[in-house]
């Protein structure tokens, strides 16, 4: 584990594993690194993977100060600056694909080729989680919540198999005020007017099933960003990319070896 300050003077953790061209990992909302802890050996197989822990999550800083997903694309700038890094490719879900959108649009040089899983253009334009959604994630009974959550990132067959860890449901050793940071952060998002502005080469991914960030925010961002390729995994859910790793490593990886081969 290796850390950065960010110019506010903010400790950032970083992860770096696996060779080959450089890969940046954004975790979802509320999660640490560990979050791609289910396919990162996969991806670092041919990458050299970044990952970072947000303020708030892992062995990063937490301080009680307003939290955005702007700044959490500033930070991860730090992060690869703080490698030497130039360039990487993105890989963002989630709330990670909420930041990867401003990292693309703020700074286009530093990203070569962009992958947004699971996430939303944010704002008035986005589709919004169903009310049902909503309730069954704010039951005040914590093991029911964290069914309810087990349930919207996985499919009744997969639980029924891996009894876990499940790595996706969130850092619990955030404290109070950084999670409700977090999730500010997310619910404010709104990148809708940058979109037009990212360069790189997009590719927009997203589980058919997947009501927690509904699947009709996927085509939203892909007609948004010029030229962005979409592909929806039927069946699906919100962790698609570790529940339907098969389908969905090998399109990312096709889709960020294809310059490279070309």
């Amino acid at each position: 584990m290796h850390a950065t300050t960010t110019p506010d003077g903010t400790r950032i953790a970083y992860q770096v594993g696996g060779s080959g061209p450089p890969l940046l990992l954004l975790s979802g909302q509320a999660s640490s690194h560990t979050w791609w802890n289910g396919v990162r050996d996969e991806l670092a197989a041919a990458h050299t993977t970044v990952t970072m822990d947000y303020r708030g999550t892992g062995a990063s800083d937490k301080p009680d100060t307003p939290h955005s997903t702007p700044g959490f694309a500033e930070d991860a700038v730090a992060v690869l600056d703080a490698l030497g890094i130039t360039q990487a490719d993105v890989y963002g879900t989630s709330m990670g694909g909420r930041v990867a959108q401003w990292l693309a649009a703020r700074y286009p040089g530093r990203v070569r080729r962009l992958v947004l899983g699971c996430t939303s253009p944010g704002g008035v334009h986005a589709v919004e989680r169903a009310d049902d959604v909503r309730r069954s994630l704010a039951q005040p009974d914590p093991a029911a919540n964290r069914q309810a959550l087990l349930e919207l990132m996985y499919t009744p067959d997969w639980l029924r198999r891996e009894p876990g860890p499940y790595w996706t449901l969130g850092d619990p050793d955030m404290p109070p005020h950084s999670r409700r940071g977090h999730l500010r952060a997310s619910a404010r998002h709104d990148a809708w007017d940058a979109l037009p502005g990212i360069a790189a080469p997009t590719l927009v991914l997203h589980g058919g099933d997947d009501r927690l960030n509904p699947a009709a925010n996927a085509p939203l961002l892909a007609e948004r960003i010029p030229g962005a390729r979409l592909h929806v995994i039927p069946g699906a859910r919100h962790a698609y990319f570790e529940e339907f790793r098969d389908v969905a490593g090998p399109l990312v990886e096709a889709f960020l070896a294809a310059e490279r081969h070309a």
